[in-house]
């Protein structure tokens, strides 16, 4: 039981990165083959291929699951965590596919992406991302705070700047919300835009803000994630010492 514990909850081993990479592959072709799915004019014979990796890899998948259940220390725990879930949403829609209707089921099926969060749990790299969010997640979430009050400002200021004008675009702050949601980010869609002076000029202010807003939090984790390195690092030293 230990030596199958150590394959399949870690990667230092031989084996238990030949585990993970196994997994890996799998998820990424299932969502492949889910993709493949959707063309126009596929053949029988060849939906049914797809159809049959389907089959294979949700029993691997399924396996896979149980086996994690087996090997968990703490089994609730493991089945009501993030990547219990998101394990179990992975093989949800197979089994789904006896007992509901067809519309139903095209809903179900898009739990299918759930499967690319299973990544997450074999990549060092966004393991590192993630603890690097955690580690900013404080000045991530005042960030987000500010961002929101920034944008009902925004839509609030449009709004009294060019609703007289035209009244058909800028119906209300709430329609204002869209123009301020799409200027503050910089994406400037062009399908509504300020034609008065004064809405000019205030438009020019959202879009420096705006470009502050997209590095602001690049900064951030950029930080938090050279945080996590040295910790690697200095951890790495300290083991080999």
């Amino acid at each position: 039981m230990d030596k199958l514990r150590e394959i399949i909850l870690t990667s230092d081993t031989r084996e238990g990165r030949l585990f993970d990479v196994i997994i890996q592959s799998l998820i990424v072709i299932s969502l492949i083959a889910f993709s493949i799915e959707t063309l126009p004019d596929l053949s029988r014979g060849f939906y049914n291929f797809l159809e049959s990796i389907e089959f294979v890899i949700v029993v691997i998948f399924s396996f896979e699951y149980a086996l994690r259940i087996l090997v968990a220390e703490n089994k609730p725990k493991y089945i009501f965590s993030f990547y219990g879930i998101i394990d179990l949403l992975a093989i949800l829609p197979f089994y789904f596919t006896a007992s509901v209707s067809l519309q139903t089921l095209r809903i179900l099926r898009l739990l299918r992406l759930f499967r690319i969060f299973k990544l997450t749990r074999y990549n060092a790299a966004i393991s590192r991302i993630v603890n690097a969010v955690m580690i900013a997640k404080e000045e991530l979430i005042i960030f987000t705070v500010v961002t929101l009050m920034l944008l009902y400002l925004s839509a609030v200021g449009i709004y009294y700047f060019e609703h007289a004008v035209q009244p058909e675009r800028y119906k209300s702050i709430f329609d204002c919300l869209w123009w301020a949601v799409s200027t503050l980010t910089t994406v400037g869609y062009g399908d509504v835009y300020p034609i008065t002076m004064g809405g000019r000029a205030f438009t020019f202010l959202i879009l420096m803000l705006g470009l502050g807003i997209v590095a602001v939090p690049t900064g951030i984790i950029a930080s938090a994630l050279d945080c996590v390195r040295r910790d690697e690092r200095d951890s790495e030293q300290g083991d080999t010492q």
